[in-house]
């Protein structure tokens, strides 16, 4: 069943639908036997588990043209499929990737340089994030000493992703693979905050996502990379001075805190925090590929 908002696609069947992205195989296929999908970002906008309206128009290109930007720009292994954009269909091009089929590693690799958001929650709990022991005192959105490497467990659908220390992650992939991708995330993590330093952006954190080529045993960062949505952009000007700017959907956030008590439906968003939204994630783009 087409999930509301997922494109329908002559040639091609719906295999999952998340609250913000669509994946679509070859008619006939299944994630499991299809050599490649195609991955759609919707416009759709999500906050405390829930899908929100009305979407945020151009989300869906926008971060798909991020993705793709940091991939040439870090020069990534690429995991578009051969004669990508050719064979896109016309209805999501913009804001699709056709991508070869990657078995998925079950870890999502956070890399901290801030410390806020979730992370900040467990540090002032027990002083550690993901089991990594924090200097006293810090506090929201202070820098680390260095990044730190915070794994978190994929959980299945419909249950949470869960923090969990780095030996956990080597049960769950083996030790090779295990710090083969502690070293990448903070190898890239490193360049990225480089060049978003370059634009007076700070990257506070970001989460990456691994899978392994099937064919050639490749391991390949896949999914959506360093996007507004993975990752927190905070404005340095306005840092320095003692405020936040981010580049992501904070706004709706803020805005949906304030206005709801968790319980029920969320409400409507207003016309104004769309558009704000837009904006950011907009701006973002053209400071970094100025």
């Amino acid at each position: 069943m087409t999930a509301a908002g997922a494109a329908s696609l002559p040639g091609w069947d719906l295999a999952y639908s998340g609250k913000v992205r669509d994946l679509h195989v070859p008619a006939g296929t299944t994630l499991e036997t299809a050599p490649e999908m195609l991955m759609v970002a919707s416009d759709r906008v999500s906050a405390f588990d829930h899908v929100l309206e009305p979407a945020i128009p151009g989300k869906g290109e926008l971060l798909t043209t991020l993705t793709r930007w940091w991939i040439r720009r870090l020069g990534l292994p690429d995991q578009l499929a051969p004669d990508a954009d050719a064979r896109t269909p016309e209805a999501v091009r913009g804001r699709a990737m056709l991508v070869r089929t990657l078995d998925m590693l079950p870890v999502e690799c956070v890399v901290r340089g801030r410390v806020t958001g979730s992370g900040l929650k467990e540090y002032r709990e027990v002083g550690s994030i993901s089991g990594v022991v924090l200097p006293e005192g810090l506090e929201d959105g202070d820098a680390l000493p260095e990044p730190i490497y915070t794994p978190a467990w994929k959980a299945p659908q419909g249950q949470h992703d869960e923090n969990v220390p780095f030996e956990r992650t080597v049960e769950l992939v083996g030790a090779e693979r295990a710090e083969g991708i502690r070293a990448l995330s903070l190898s890239v993590f490193a360049q990225a905050a480089a060049i978003a330093a370059e634009a007076g952006l700070v990257l506070a954190d970001t989460k990456f996502e691994f899978g392994v080529d099937r064919a050639t045993g490749e391991l390949v960062l896949a999914d959506e990379v360093l996007t507004s949505d993975s990752s927190r952009y905070w404005d340095a000007a306005a840092l320095a001075e003692g405020r936040v700017q981010s580049f992501d959907k904070q706004i709706v956030r803020d805005w949906l805190a304030a206005h709801w008590d968790g319980h029920g439906e969320p409400p409507m968003l207003p016309d104004d925090v769309v558009a704000r939204t837009s904006a950011r994630y907009r701006e973002l783009i053209e400071r970094l590929t100025a």
